[in-house]
């Protein structure tokens, strides 16, 4: 990043990707995402509803911004539970990972910034930007 780019500049540009940031779970160089992918069932309240997809952290050191991110089920208690995935899920939430991603490397891109996956993260889950 050519300048200094501050957090809350940061959290205003993750922001306008779209509804992924958890804002509240953020601190500086460290940011929070996760994505609501498919409804479990439709037959609870909304507020109740539980849900399959993922949750990602990034993680800032000067323009290097590390991504790890996990697959599960949203609680209707608003929690994360590591899970696979079932079959039928998984197209849709590797779907909407990919697009998250293209959106984020691209802002990054924007900022003069990089991404790159957690040196911890299991080669097949690394992810590119197309």
């Amino acid at each position: 990043m050519p300048e200094r780019v501050t957090y809350k500049r940061l959290l205003r540009k993750f922001l306008a990707i779209g509804p992924y940031l958890r804002e509240e779970k953020c601190q500086e160089g460290e940011y929070y995402f996760d994505c609501l992918s498919v409804c479990a069932s439709a037959k609870p309240s909304p507020d109740k509803r539980e849900f399959w997809g993922w949750w990602l952290t990034l993680s800032q050191s000067g323009v290097l911004f590390t991504y790890h991110y996990q697959f599960g089920y949203y609680d209707a208690e608003g929690l994360w539970h590591e899970k696979n995935l079932p079959k039928k899920h998984q197209e849709e939430v590797n779907r909407t990972l990919g697009h998250f991603y293209e959106r984020l490397a691209h802002c990054l891109g924007e900022l003069g910034g990089q991404i790159a996956p957690a040196g911890h993260l299991a080669p097949e889950r690394i992810i590119s930007a197309a």
